[in-house]
């Protein structure tokens, strides 16, 4: 049995934000798991792929986050504690259904964990920040700042949406899913893995006029959670000096604000927030007052900045603001910007040995892995057309790649199966030749409406499917068409059930076969699609 199951109340263990979250949610007693691979999350589906059975927790990798989000809500109906996992994206997907859930609230517990990835990581579509969405669902929000409180803020999670029967999140960014830390552990729950619906249409159905009752029950609600909030111990106050100065942040910037004082020797008060939505606003008020000027650190746009702004005008109108001015808004925040940060927030100068500065690291450039089925594609697809003369579509996954030396086969990159989307519109509106890219994981994800769209309004660009037989950019997780688990859904059949009249399926080893069929069905009136499939050395292994 896995250690994470294994450990007792008392041990202490090195865990991993996400780890930690996970252990939170299993001392909490979670029965049902959904996700949809992606990093800087993927940790979460990875660890219950391999522990749900010893742990008696059901788990799935869903379709994609939508689906995952709908799994949980259902279960959630029924009386189960759920947890749905994803990254900053996927909450793109999984906010239609979450919008709505937090009008019906639920009869167990959900608690939704998202992992932003500033500096874009492992990220390529934008430099996502999902805190907007927490105003816009009016969602419970809870930001750790390290493993420890990851653990506890999850248990937390789970408790409020317990008693207030509704949706909690809690949001991570990359360096507090992947820093490690010395957590102490609690009990574990026995799980419940079976419910019951039980038919409540006052409950689960949003048809107006409920629906405007039902928002008006979901504030109620948040106004609790703010009563609550403000005596909660995850909004802490670290006491300093009193000098007029003083500094609120959040999440992994604490960690940082903490270290720079530190080196700087300065003893500021500090105020962390942990509850980011809906925030303590009285405790915030009286730490603002008596203070001269304020500096938030915080990642990302300034959100928490702007909350500040608007209570000290109540707290403190006099009060300077600063944060923004000192800090970028673009890319994750870093030590050494912190330290500078506070530096020139409380007027001290810092001496940089600039000798440390000048250390030199190769550069790397990406590379797919050796003996990737991949580079053979795009060999046979340089043999097949003069790459100028042809525009190629990128998706998300291993296969973005073919944008960089030395193939440079990519034209646009967007977001999960919009090379199919994208591809649609270009080719209504002119007559160029068009090869998409999308993988398996990523065509059942998000391509199958795309492919049928494309089918419907009779476009003609050619598809390529690059069924490698798993998630392979994320860490090899199962998807429907992988044969994983003793069965698959063959994606030759979904796309002949969708009305593809030129479908071919072509090991890109065969070098001649895969020429000829691009050289053929590039020039077809209709949507053609070539199935390159050879399985990932991984999956192999």
């Amino acid at each position: 049995m896995e250690k994470i199951l294994s450990s007792k109340k008392g041990d202490k263990m090195v865990l991993l934000g996400n780890e930690a979250v996970i252990r939170g949610a299993l001392e909490s007693g979670v029965g049902f798991v959904s996700t949809y691979p992606g990093t800087p999350a993927s940790d979460i589906g990875n660890v219950f792929f391999r522990i749900h059975k010893d742990a008696g927790v059901y788990f799935e990798f869903s379709v994609n986050e939508k689906i995952a989000m709908e799994a949980a809500v259902g279960a959630a109906f029924s009386g189960l504690k759920c947890l749905v996992a994803m990254k900053n994206f996927g909450l793109n997907l999984a906010v239609e259904p979450l919008l709505p859930a937090m009008y019906t609230g639920v009869k167990g517990s959900l608690v939704l964990m998202v992992s932003d990835d500033p500096s874009c990581w492992s990220s390529a579509q934008s430099e996502e920040n999902t805190r907007p969405y927490v105003y816009l669902a009016h969602i419970p929000t809870l930001e750790p700042s390290d493993p420890q409180e990851c653990k506890e803020f999850t248990k937390l999670a789970f408790e409020l949406s317990d008693k207030f029967k509704i949706p909690i999140m809690i949001r991570l960014t990359t360096r507090v899913s992947h820093q490690q830390q010395s957590v102490t552990l609690d009990e574990l729950k026995k799980p419940q893995n079976r419910g019951k619906f039980v038919k409540d249409i006052h409950s689960f159905v949003t048809m107006p006029p409920r629906v405007l009752e039902m928002k008006k029950e979901l504030l109620e609600k948040v106004e609790k959670i703010k009563v609550l909030s403000e005596k909660s111990s995850i909004n802490k106050i670290i006491k300093g000096k009193k000098s007029g100065m003083g500094i609120i942040t959040s999440g992994v910037s604490y960690v940082y604000t903490m270290e720079a004082l530190k080196e700087l020797k300065l003893d500021v008060p500090v105020f962390k927030v942990g509850f980011f939505y809906p925030l303590s606003e009285k405790k915030i008020k009286n730490f603002l007052k008596g203070l001269k000027k304020v500096l938030v650190v915080e990642e990302l746009e300034p959100y928490l900045e702007k909350e500040i702004a608007i209570l000290a005008k109540e707290a403190n109108c006099k009060l300077k603001i600063q944060g923004h001015d000192l800090l970028t808004p673009i890319g994750e925040r870093k030590p050494e910007q912190v330290l500078s940060a506070v530096a020139k927030f409380a007027g001290k100068k810092i001496v940089i040995d600039s000798t440390k500065l000048k250390i030199k690291m190769p550069k790397r450039k990406p590379q797919l892995c050796p003996g990737c089925p991949y580079r053979i594609l795009f060999d046979a697809i340089k043999k097949a057309v003069n790459p100028d003369e042809v525009i190629f579509g990128g998706d998300i996954g291993c296969y973005m790649l073919a944008g960089t030396p030395p193939y440079f086969l990519q034209d646009y990159l967007s977001c999960m199966g919009s090379s199919i989307g994208i591809a649609h519109g270009i080719k209504k509106i002119s007559n160029q030749k068009l090869i998409t890219f999308i993988g398996d994981s990523t065509f059942f994800h998000s391509g199958l409406p795309e492919l049928a769209n494309t089918v419907f309004n009779n476009s003609n660009p050619l598809i390529i499917i690059l069924n490698n037989q798993t998630t392979a950019m994320t860490g090899h997780q199962p998807h429907p068409g992988a044969p994983a688990n003793g069965g698959f859904i063959k994606i030759e059949e979904v796309v002949k059930a969708m009305g593809v009249k030129n479908m071919k399926i072509v090991d890109p080893v065969n070098q001649q076969e895969m020429v000829e069929t691009i050289k053929d069905f590039i020039n077809k009136p209709e949507v053609s699609v070539i199935i390159s499939r050879r399985p990932c050395l991984f999956v192999k292994k």
